[in-house]
Formats: structure tokens, C-alpha cells, sequence
């Protein structure tokens, strides 16, 4: 039976939905701040595109919701985010959103957050334990598994492709490289995977590929799970000869995922082929969205949204809102069963910043 999202009530839906299409202009009636709830929203790097442009897109938000904002920086590092939720705390927030890179260590704050009823809401990592109000996330696994079916498509289901994993100390490093092994496994047998841990370091996954490569010159794809890797892998490519255009026999289909500008430019380039455009736009809003529903005493069910999602329940008492992250490509065709948009189409957040 399908379910459907359902709000506390009829009015209450109405009234999100009439914040969620509010006008940005910032020409309506605005509140005094005493008037707007307090939140807070801690950053979990500002090193890479894909984040700087979370960072750009929140204080947006927050103002078409009507709220006031209160930010931090943990950059990647649990204990001071745990520091920064205390600052928080102190400053009388009445909701807090974050992303925690290691989704185990954070469980304490959590419970601490609990037992103080300041609902939490986790952008793009899922808590491996504890509760939180919402996670806003896209399918990680189906990052992986997108990947997958591209670059098998592509090698026509034999060779070898190297796999520059992110840090399997977040729920979506796990996802996306438990999904492209699991794939390829299933589906394209004859394709052989290098996984190589790279921890999101840039370097570390330019050097693990030049050391493939010069192992494996018949190496004949790459995949990302990130474009903390986009500008190392290029120049690695250039190095070897092998950053051509897809039509030379000597080119290395590369897939990476996040979808910021600098992939889609290249693809159009022909320097990369495809990515997962996740959406930092939607994190952004959405993570706000639930901060306010919180506050405002709404609550969820699992089932279709009103805005391409879906709600699941990942296990007792923690819901997931999997919002849309398509593949993209230069020609927008259909790989291994899935669909993809072209990297010029104007729906892609990385074409409108």
C-alpha cells in the first residue's frame, strides 16, 4: 500500500507548503528577529565546492522560513562539532542542524540533544545510532550503484576501474562503496574494482590512482565518491596521456558525485563523463524545512513528499527524506537501466549558482 506524507493536520501542510514557495526577494513582511525561532546550523567543512555552496545556499533559506540563524564550522572533526552543539546550547537554540562525518562517534551529543528536547536534524550522513528528527539524504547506495551501471555500460561489462572511496567512517562512504562493489558484482562480473581509501583526502586519492595506473595501464575507468577528487584525477590523467576526448581509444570514462559546477563543465568538456548531482540546494532548504516543523510540533509519517521525495523509515523512531540526485551525462541517455539529464539542463543546482 502506498502511503502518503501526512502533516499533523490539513492546515498545518497548507502552511508548509506556503513557506516552502514563499518568494526569496525578501519583499514580503518580515518578522522582528524576536519573533523568528533560533537555530542552529553547524557547517562540516568549507574546503570544497560541493560545501561552500551549502554554506551559500542556508542563510537563504533560513530567511524564506523566517528564522534566525546561528552557524558553526566544524571542519570534519567530531569533537568540535561536540563543542560547537555546546555553544549552541548556550546561545538558546531551539533546533540544530548538522552533518556529522563520523556518523558513530556523534551519538553522545545526540543523546544529550534528546534529553534537552533541541530536535536535530543531520544533512547528507545518517547517525548510526540515536535519534534525530529527520535526516534530509539522498540514496547513497544509489550513488553507487548509478556509478556502477555507467562505467559497465561503458566497458561493455569487462576491465578494470579503480574506485576512490571516501571515509568508511560515514554512513556514505559505506553506502556508495558497499553499492558499487555489490553492483559489479551482480551485474558486471567481469569487471575488476580497485577500491582504494582515501578518507576524502585529494591527495591521497591522486597518488593511490597514479600508483594503479602505472600498475594497471589498462585501467580503463574511474569513479569518485566525491569531487574531492576531480582536480587530483585530472591532473593524473593529464600526466599519463590518458585525459583525452571520449571518442580516443586511450580515454578513462571517469564518474564522479556531487554535481558542483567545475563536473558539469566538464563533462560538457569531455574531460570527465558523468556525476551524481547531489543536491546542495535541497540540503540546505529542506534541512531549515524540518528545523521549523520541529519547533512548530509537526510531525512526519513514511511515504511520497510533495517535492520528488520520499520519506523511509531507516529503522525504530529515525526518519529519512531521500531527496532526488540524478545522473547526469553529456548526452542525457539511459545507462545499464538508468535514466540520466544532460549537464547543461537548467535543473541541475550546479548550473544556477
Amino acid at each position: 500500500m502506498r502511503l502518503r506524507t501526512a502533516l499533523c493536520s490539513t492546515a498545518a501542510a497548507l502552511s508548509a507548503l506556503t513557506l516552502l514557495s514563499a518568494c526569496g526577494s525578501g519583499s514580503g513582511t518580515s518578522a522582528s528577529s524576536s519573533d523568528k525561532p533560533l537555530v542552529g546550523v553547524d557547517y562540516p567543512r568549507s574546503d570544497t565546492d560541493f560545501w561552500n555552496s551549502y554554506i551559500k545556499y542556508t542563510p537563504e533559506y533560513a530567511k524564506q522560513l523566517g528564522l534566525s540563524l546561528k552557524t558553526t564550522n566544524s571542519q570534519n572533526d567530531v569533537a568540535k562539532l561536540t563543542a560547537n552543539v555546546q555553544t549552541f546550547i548556550s546561545q538558546g537554540v531551539k533546533g540544530i542542524a548538522m552533518a556529522p562525518q563520523d556518523t558513530a562517534a556523534i551519538a553522545p551529543t545526540l543523546a544529550q540533544l534528546e534529553a534537552k528536547k533541541i530536535p536535530v536534524v543531520t544533512v547528507d550522513t545518517r547517525p548510526d545510532t540515536g535519534k534525530v528528527f529527520m535526516v534530509v539524504r539522498a540514496d547513497n547506495r544509489a550513488y553507487g550503484e548509478k556509478a556502477c551501471q555507467y562505467l559497465g555500460t561503458k566497458l561493455g561489462g569487462k576491465g578494470k576501474v579503480v574506485m576512490l572511496e571516501g571515509g568508511l567512517d560515514s554512513i556514505n562512504g559505506r553506502d556508495r562503496t558497499e553499492a558499487f562493489n555489490d553492483c559489479m558484482k551482480k551485474d558486471y562480473p567481469g569487471v575488476t574494482v580497485f577500491g582504494e581509501a582515501t578518507n576524502w583526502d585529494g591527495a591521497t586519492a591522486a597518488q593511490k590512482l597514479q600508483t594503479d595506473l602505472t600498475a594497471h595501464p589498462d585501467i580503463k575507468g574511474v569513479y569518485m565518491e566525491s569531487s574531492f577528487a576531480l582536480a587530483g584525477t585530472l591532473q593524473v590523467l593529464k600526466q599519463k596521456g590518458l585525459l583525452v576526448d571520449p571518442k580516443n581509444k586511450k580515454h578513462v570514462f571517469v564518474v564522479s558525485n556531487d554535481g558542483i559546477p567545475e563536473e558539469l563543465k566538464d563533462i560538457a568538456a569531455g574531460q570527465i563523463d558523468a556525476t551524481v548531482s547531489q543536491p546542495a540546494d535541497l540540503y540546505a532548504k529542506y534541512a531549515l524545512y524540518y528545523l521549523k516543523a520541529a519547533i512548530d510540533g509537526k510531525t512526519f509519517k513514511p511515504g511520497k513528499t510533495d517535492h520528488d521525495s520520499t520519506i523511509i523509515q531507516v529503522r525504530a523512531g529515525l526518519l529519512e527524506d531521500q531527496l532526488s540526485a540524478p545522473l547526469v551525462t553529456a548526452d542525457g541517455g539511459t545507462y545499464g537501466g538508468v535514466a540520466s539529464v544532460k549537464s547543461d539542463d537548467t535543473s541541475l543546482w550546479g548550473n544556477n549558482l
